[in-house]
């Protein structure tokens, strides 16, 4: 008996290169105020956001 070939799906073509960073943060954003607000952690954020402002050097 033979196998068929594997069926590759594709909807539609991939663009090489990398995703534009404010189209990255608006997918990111839904989910990460989701989270906020389910686990309450308004704290841990603002925290994160300063580690993060100090790693940058502002």
């Amino acid at each position: 008996m033979t196998h068929p070939a594997p069926r590759r799906f594709t909807f539609a073509p991939r663009r090489a290169g990398r995703r534009h960073p404010v189209v990255a943060t608006l997918m990111a954003l839904p989910l990460a105020a989701l989270l906020l607000l389910v686990f309450d952690g308004w704290e841990t954020v603002a925290t994160q956001a300063s580690s993060v402002g100090a790693m940058l050097g502002r």
